[in-house]
């Protein structure tokens, strides 16, 4: 999965094309009722076209065939239509098109980046790679092989470790504990019969959302979306999996790892992203950890006590579920102290608040950055497709500054009294820490 594009939504407005001024987010629909979200850019002969099945990722993987969303994004551009694989990368690679699939938590995605003189054979492969993959034998089990090399690959990674075992932790007989990569027995369990079932059922046009940026027009654009995405059913599986209404159960758990050096993950219940206070919350989040220089984790744990190379804090929206997380890197010995720290870091601005001045420095780096996000058609295109997907204003591009500008240091200190859980903590750590 892409993360992080749930983490904040932070859109560019500078790239290599027109100037913040001059952006102009339009709304196409096709004769065939299909709907994107449109940036032209006339600077280069290009066209970047990203897009969504919201709800359509792992959560729709047949229990004890875990992966199956990952496996299909990863062969979805194996062979379609009349090319086998060899054939249809090669299609590919002489005409310099970029064409590729991801599955994530909560959706399945893909993207197409094309010159504009190769953008018919470009469309028609999309087409093909989405209603006729062929998923034949040889490019399945040699991605299904390398998939597997992956998985054995986790499991010496102290980060992979210690992500899967809080995510088993936390949601513990929820979906969200499945893993998303599945596992060496439950990819082998995976059919070409389920992949095919996976894709009829899950990506279908209820569920898609399309961002398109480049030298185009709408009239150029709404065949386009038709030739591309027409062929898809009409209506699919409903997302089944239920909201997490749990609490993150506070604590420490540890992955025994033979390592010098301890990773350390830390989560609790974070904000969704539909909730108000969501502009709060990425100021609370950059002033205590997600700012890196600057932010209180960094200042207290780093710049003062030289314990980590780095402390950081995210939020982390998921379409179910959200939590404020973090992690750190420390020697074995110096664990139980970092951990005491990040908590003394939360009761501190739980109880006595962020000064004025950290926070106005958050706001002036979130607004500032902001231009520096992305920097080409592509990523663009897909913050088109993620501002549909949360139900963001086609204008946000011109508001989302104002919004930040807008936080007031006592919403951000109301919100971290509300939100921040010292006690309530869970600490997931992988090595061999000491002092805990």
């Amino acid at each position: 999965m892409k993360p992080i594009r749930y983490l904040l939504i932070a859109l560019i407005l500078v790239w290599a094309g027109p100037a913040l001024a001059e952006v102009n987010v339009e709304k196409v629909v096709s004769p065939r009722g299909l709907t994107a979200w449109l940036v032209r850019d006339e600077t280069v002969p290009v066209t970047a076209i990203q897009f969504e099945f919201k709800g359509g990722g792992a959560g729709h993987d047949p229990m004890g065939r875990e992966g199956t969303a990952q496996l299909l994004a990863a062969t979805m551009d194996e062979g379609a239509g009349p090319y086998d694989s060899m054939a249809f990368r090669k299609e590919l690679a002489d005409q310099s098109i970029s064409l590729g699939f991801s599955a994530g938590r909560d959706s399945f995605s893909g993207s197409v980046y094309t010159l504009n003189r190769y953008r018919d054979k470009a469309v028609d492969l999309l087409r093909l790679s989405l209603t006729e993959p062929r998923f034949d034998e040889e490019p399945v089990n040699r991605i299904r092989a390398q998939m597997t090399t992956s998985l054995r690959g986790q499991q010496t990674d102290p980060s992979s470790r210690a992500g899967e075992l809080m995510f088993e932790t936390i949601f513990d007989g929820h979906d969200y504990a499945r893993p998303t990569e599945g596992t060496e027995d439950s990819l082998a369990a995976v059919t070409v019969n389920d992949l095919q079932a996976f894709r009829r059922a899950v990506l279908t046009k209820d569920r898609l959302f399309i961002g398109v940026v480049g030298s185009i027009t709408p009239e150029e654009l709404g065949p386009i979306l038709d030739s591309a995405f027409g062929g898809l059913p009409d209506r699919g599986e409903t997302d089944a999996t239920p909201d997490f209404d749990g609490a993150v159960p506070p604590g420490i758990k540890v992955v025994d790892m033979d390592v010098p050096q301890s990773t350390v993950l830390f989560a609790q219940k974070g904000i969704a992203l539909d909730d108000p206070r969501y502009y709060t919350a990425m100021v609370l989040n950059h002033a205590l950890g997600g700012g890196g220089f600057g932010s209180l984790l960094t200042d207290e744990i780093r710049v003062e006590r030289g314990l980590v190379y780095s402390v950081y804090s995210f939020l982390h929206p998921m379409d179910h579920a959200a939590l404020l997380r973090g992690g750190a890197g420390t020697a074995n010995e110096t664990v139980g102290e970092v951990v005491s720290l990040i908590r003394d870091a939360f009761r501190k601005v739980k109880e006595e608040g962020l000064s004025i001045d950290r926070i106005d420095d958050a706001k002036t780096y979130l607004t500032g950055s902001f231009p520096l996000r992305f920097t080409n058609s592509s990523r663009i295109a897909d913050q088109l497709v993620a501002m549909q997907v949360y139900g963001f204003p086609i204008d946000y591009f011109e508001t989302r500054n104002e919004r930040i500008e807008s936080v007031t240091a006592e919403d951000v200190n109301a919100l971290a009294a509300e939100l921040l859980d010292p006690d309530g903590l869970l600490f997931v750590i992988a090595g061999r820490p000491a002092g805990l």
